[in-house]
């Protein structure tokens, strides 16, 4: 069920009288599709197999299709990077722009007159350039690359390109290395030429130290966009001519979050008085914000907005937050879910904020009797309260031998900017139904708590991090619901990093899994992708100044501290966390004579999607923890660890 029934669905698009979506297909190699509702109400395919609408721009993509009025899909394949064109009744794609073997890429597509607005990235002898592109609708390009159109450029990143309603001016962010877009951004603006080409920019908000993101048109002189100045990401009004931007709803709550994917939306434009909108502390809410009184209506969508229900497959952290789709006629597409409603996408009235069911996220869901109730908590740590959510063992079958304290895996999300919040979990479930407690952790570092938080882990991952799940596992062992001396720790590339940090610096776990997860730091910095190239700046330090610092907060030479067993779980395709990195620790596991198993799966890039590695990954690891913590899951093939 965790693996074949689980198929993340994003945000969709309303394309004439139909209402499309992406979907994840972990039964279909983990391909993404493009589907709609069939006549009878059931999902069919707008983009049949073997295409796979994926963009590799920052290489988590995003916006990888749009739809013209005429119905025509127009999306990113991920095997060549290419744009296409798929004609309504058609049984092949046209190609709209030339076959580079994926050295051009692109993303967040927009349809713009005869044209697809894009953000393209090309890579050129280890050479990474970006810019805003036009490729038209018609093919031209597909054989002749000079007739894409470079909009603008000038700046390392790019993101968010919105025309105004008029088109005769491009607003954009923009930023630089070493920022990451939750360090600093700036939103720009430029008029357009009469070659469709943006003449000189000019910047109305943010800085290296203001994040801004998500510009969209209020009218044609005028910008809603978000900026974290007041410390919390919150929603501003700014004139394209300059002048102070106005704040237009102050709260002590992010509107925001990290830009992770090209494209995120955190508000909608509804018309010219109100936005929908997300805002979270914690966890998500949706509301409604009139902009001329910055009054803010809660939304009640039948259940609590908070974290999409996730299936089987392995990410990088919390991406599944509550997304908002497109608005038309009074609803809006959003996908999100809570702790008791699985994740989908939904249609949301906004007059009575009633929703609708599109597509759920998963075809199966447990009885209740079998999932677990979350619970939302904090722990003292010795600097500083930690956030986090409990999911305690729950099996409407099975109790536990009276005085017996269960045991409990501390969830790492990735990131590690990111968020976690209560959410129907089947990864949770495979495990709290056997018996086994969970805990997600939001520590230092972590979105969703306004920038003073996220910025506790600036010059201080591999510690803050750790100490923040520390204080988590041996709060529940205090407070009698964990068994301290039965304590795991999962986590996934930047989690799988605290992970192995927090083995190689404690004695707090008994044995932990790494997924994709970082072990050294300046192979790491030098091998990973131009995105993240820089991110070490803020989480350790630049190079070569922090070396030092570098070589001493590597788990790897702190293997010395470990005395505990390691699962290490990896995907022989990732270009974010590559393989050297899980096999220069295994390496080290071996010189030191530990118990370990080095699980590899080929196809697999940076989180897994296809069935079969979700079903091995899964099973390794609960086998795993059976051995360590003295028993044996029926039905589940036993792991070999390596012993000396």
């Amino acid at each position: 069920m965790l693996a074949a029934s689980g198929h993340p669905v994003e945000c969709g698009a309303w394309v004439g009288p139909e209402l499309w979506w992406s979907e994840l297909r972990p039964t279909e190699g983990g391909r993404y599709a493009v589907r709609r509702a069939g006549q009878g109400g059931d999902p069919e395919d707008v983009l049949p197999a073997p295409w796979n609408a994926r963009s590799r721009v920052h290489e988590y993509g995003g916006g990888a299709w749009t739809a013209t009025d005429g119905q025509q899909l127009v999306f990113v394949h991920f095997a060549d990077q290419r744009l296409y064109r798929l004609d309504p009744g058609a049984a092949e794609p046209t190609p709209l722009t030339p076959d580079t073997g994926t050295d051009a890429r692109y993303g967040e597509l927009q349809i713009a007159g005869t044209d697809v607005l894009c953000v393209r990235e090309r890579h050129d002898a280890g050479t990474v350039h970006r810019d805003i592109a036009a490729v038209p609708l018609d093919g031209s390009a597909a054989d002749d690359a000079g007739v894409v159109r470079s909009v603008v450029s000038g700046s390392h990143f790019l993101a968010y390109p919105r025309l105004s309603p008029d088109g005769s001016k491009l607003a954009w962010i923009a930023w630089e290395h070493p920022q990451m877009p939750w360090d600093g951004t700036e939103l720009r603006v430029a008029d357009l030429g009469p070659d469709g080409v943006c003449g000189e920019p000019r910047v109305l908000l943010g800085s290296a130290t203001e994040s801004v993101l998500q510009p969209e048109w209020a009218d044609e002189n005028t910008l809603y966009a978000i900026s974290d100045r007041s410390t919390f990401w919150n929603l501003y009004r700014v004139g394209v001519t300059g002048g102070e931007p106005e704040p237009l709803c102050p709260r002590d709550a992010d509107f925001g979050g990290p830009l992770w994917q090209l494209g995120a939306a955190w508000y909608r434009v509804v018309d010219e008085r109100r936005l929908l909108t997300v805002r979270t502390f914690g966890t998500d809410s949706l509301a409604l914000l009139d902009v001329g009184t910055g009054e803010l209506t809660d939304l009640d969508p039948g259940f609590p907005a908070g974290y999409a229900c996730t299936g089987g497959g392995t990410s990088i952290g919390a991406l599944g937050r509550t997304v908002l789709g497109p608005v038309r006629d009074g609803r809006a597409l959003i996908v999100t879910g809570s702790a008791t409603a699985p994740s989908g996408l939904r249609e949301l009235d906004i007059a009575t904020g009633a929703v609708t069911d599109v597509r759920l996220a998963v075809d199966e869901v447990p009885a209740a009797g079998y999932l677990p109730e979350a619970q939302l908590m904090s722990f003292a740590g010795d600097k500083r309260t930690v956030h986090a959510v409990v999911y305690p063992p729950r099996n409407q079958d099975f109790a536990a031998p009276d005085g017996e304290l269960p045991p409990y895996i501390a969830f790492v999300h990735g990131g590690p900017t990111a968020h976690v919040a209560p959410a129907l979990s089947l990864t949770h479930a495979f495990f709290t139904s056997r018996g086994i407690g969970v805990v997600d952790v939001n520590y230092g570092g972590s979105t969703g708590y306004g920038r003073e938080y996220r910025d506790r882990l600036r010059g201080q991952w591999g510690v803050i991090d750790v100490e923040d799940t520390v204080a988590a596992v041996r709060g529940l062992g205090a407070a009698g619901l964990a068994d301290p001396d039965r304590l795991a720790i999962e986590g996934g590339s930047a989690g799988g990093w605290t992970v192995l940090a927090a083995l190689t610096g404690t004695s707090a776990f008994a044995c932990g899994v790494s997924y994709f997860g970082v072990a050294e730091l300046v192979r790491f910095a030098q091998e990973t992708h131009d995105f993240e190239s820089r991110y070490l700046d803020g989480l350790i330090g630049p190079l070569p100044e922090a070396r030092e610092l570098y070589d001493t907060r590597a788990p790897l030479n702190n293997v010395a501290g470990l005395s505990c067993p390691v699962l290490l779980l990896q995907g022989l395709d990732d270009p974010i966390v590559p393989p050297a990195q899980a096999e220069l620790f295994r390496d080290a596991l071996v010189r030191k004579g530990l118990p370990h198993a080095y699980r590899t799966y080929a196809g697999e890039s940076h989180g897994f999607r296809k069935v079969e590695t979700i079903v091995d990954s899964r099973q390794a690891e609960l086998s795993f923890y059976g051995q360590i913590f003295g028993f044996t899951p029926p039905g589940v093939p036993a792991i070999e660890l390596w012993r000396p």
